[in-house]
């Protein structure tokens, strides 16, 4: 396979999975509002905020109104800006053409057949009435092609690369989620004798990561910032967990590079060392400084990618 290809397999994994969290993020912060239990955490401008500032574009004039159409529409179907999810699919389409010949024709129609309709979605009905509808469908079709991929595709290099590209933005992604919620926790306390460790926003931060339900069957307990942080971070067995996609990473990157002594400048090395890291930590450490930590994984998150790109894909 050439290097170039492999690239575009990557990040086609990447583009489909960010386009599903973006659109899950709008879909659970939005609908969440209308019913939380404190006046913050039902303010839109803190709603639109947050949305901002998940996608990396945070507003820093807090006197600034936002208007809701206006980031509804930049963060869903604007195609001139970068992190919109008509983007994000878009470019998961352009990478799937350039690797055409190693991808099934069941996941190429999906890909096709979902780009049409994130293209063709009327943008007066989406800032109006249409954000429900829109993002359910989005997050229903990233599912399809995720069964495309798993279903039609030999499980070989290709498959590993894809999922690698997947699961690194799954992390990513997660992360993200993360310290948005963070930020709203910490703005959000004291409205209404809201504490920050027992803050709504760790329920409406587990509804993002579409965890909710399994978190509850886990612990059998209303979500605290411990317990929700411990679930999406540490537990190896939450398919949505940070650890969890660090270890389908390592899993796949051992398709691509089967040595069974890795060299210190690998990909796999650096994974398994950033694995190790995570799998023994405390969660009352991460608590202790859950800034520090987000930024750090971030960091590392970031230096896995390159690591891949310089390994596999540099040409």
């Amino acid at each position: 396979m050439l290097a170039r290809v492999a690239n575009n397999l990557f990040w086609m994994g990447r583009y489909i999975e960010r386009s599903e969290h973006i659109a899950r993020y709008l879909n659970v912060n939005y609908f969440s509002s209308l019913d939380a239990p404190n006046l913050k955490s039902q303010d839109r401008q803190f709603v639109l905020r947050s949305m901002l500032f998940m996608v990396g574009d945070p507003e820093e004039d807090e006197s600034k109104v936002l208007s809701e159409n206006e980031v509804l529409y930049k963060i869903g179907l604007d195609p001139g800006y970068q992190f919109s999810i008509l983007n994000n699919v878009k470019f998961a389409r352009e990478n799937a053409n350039s690797a055409r010949d190693l991808i099934s024709t069941e996941l190429y129609e999906a890909i096709n057949k979902f780009y049409h309709f994130v293209l063709n979605y009327p943008k007066h009905v989406f800032v109006k009435n249409g954000l429900h509808d829109f993002t359910t469908n989005v997050a229903e079709m990233t599912a399809i092609l995720r069964g495309k991929i798993r279903g039609t595709l030999l499980h070989d290099s290709t498959y590993a690369i894809i999922l690698m590209g997947v699961n690194i933005e799954r992390a990513t992604q997660i992360t993200r989620m993360i310290n948005a919620k963070y930020n709203d926790a910490l703005m959000a306390q004291g409205s209404y004798g809201d504490k920050f460790s027992k803050s709504f926003e760790w329920t409406t931060l587990l509804k993002c990561a579409e965890s909710y339900d399994m978190m509850r069957r886990f612990y059998k307990k209303t979500p605290t910032s411990i317990s929700t942080l411990e679930f999406l971070i540490l537990n190896p067995n939450c398919p949505r967990s940070v650890m969890n996609s660090l270890n389908q990473v390592y899993d796949h990157v051992k398709i691509l590079n089967p040595e069974r002594s890795y060299n210190k400048e690998s990909t796999a090395f650096l994974i398994g060392r950033v694995r190790s890291e995570y799998e023994y930590k405390y969660i009352e450490e991460i608590e202790e400084d859950i800034k520090s930590f987000i930024e750090n994984i971030l960091k590392s998150l970031v230096q896995i990618s390159n690591k891949v790109d310089e390994e596999f894909f540099s040409y």
